[in-house]
């Protein structure tokens, strides 16, 4: 008689490597607000025994995954991760014919150009263009935040039903970082979907106060947003004649990226401003 056959997960599991899972995982416990950990607080994360620990940092530290502090009782991400993390950005086909987009894009404007990925909830910097007289940011390539709270979020998640929105969002209220940052995910879609009718979206303090975005989608041959580009301004209020000029800028520097990864990108005529 013929075995039933196993649900695919069961397979999956079957074919699962504990060991790596764990090492992973011990590794993505590391960010920017936790930049330095003690293999005890890990184990404490992980729910794993402190052997277990101990011997997945011995194992990541000979390979330059983590490194001690001076002191020796915490460990920090190593560079075989940054080495990992920026080789994989850097082979990006968007990434390389957007940096140098980025970069006219600024000297053009005179403020900090940026494009921006969706990775879940998150969105990612995945490549920046700062002149030396930009005003020192904590955003650097790599640099993640809350997709809902940030203007480029709004726009990576443009392609988004509410369903698949509410998926993305099952909470009853989204956290807030400003008075600004959408309540619920119908608040969200609905702000996106507003968004989405102009193509351009400029918004005051938005994530930080302060600070005006400009952000326009970046889209791939099937027409999907893939990526946001946009200007980051340190000036709450910029002149009407500036501000335009940026605004400009923004929109053509996205639909030429657009073109060159095989969009034809419809006209933005309008700019939705909040």
């Amino acid at each position: 008689m013929a075995k039933p056959e196993q649900p695919e997960e069961d397979g999956q599991d079957r074919y699962s490597v504990p060991g790596l899972e764990r090492g992973l995982r011990l590794l993505c416990e590391f960010n920017r607000h936790n930049r330095a950990l003690s293999a005890p607080e890990l184990a404490k994360r992980l729910d794993v025994p402190r052997s277990t620990v101990f011997r997945l940092l011995t194992t990541l530290e000979r390979l330059g995954f983590v490194e001690r502090n001076d002191g020796g009782r915490e460990y920090r991400l190593g560079m075989a991760v940054l080495r990992l993390g920026f080789e994989y950005l850097a082979s990006l086909e968007l990434t390389e014919i957007g940096r140098p987009m980025l970069d006219r894009l600024r000297d053009e404007i005179g403020y900090a150009a940026n494009l921006v990925v969706r990775d879940g909830r998150s969105i990612v910097y995945i490549a920046k263009s700062v002149n030396s007289t930009s005003l020192v940011s904590s955003v650097t390539v790599g640099t993640r935040l809350p997709a809902h709270a940030t203007v480029f979020g709004r726009v990576l998640l443009q392609d988004l039903t509410l369903a698949e929105l509410r998926a993305l969002y099952p909470e009853e209220h989204l956290e807030a970082y400003t008075p600004h940052t959408p309540k619920t995910a119908l608040e969200l879609f609905n702000i996106v979907q507003k968004d989405k009718q102009h193509g351009v979206v400029l918004q005051e303090g938005f994530f930080e106060r302060g600070i005006s975005t400009v952000a326009a989608p970046v889209r791939d041959q099937s027409g999907r947003v893939i990526a946001a580009l946009g200007a980051t301004v340190p000036a709450p209020h910029i002149a009407e004649s500036e501000l335009g000029h940026i605004i400009r800028r923004v929109e053509q520097v996205a639909q030429e990226l657009s073109r060159l990864l095989g969009h034809s990108p419809d006209k933005f005529n309008n700019v939705v401003n909040l």
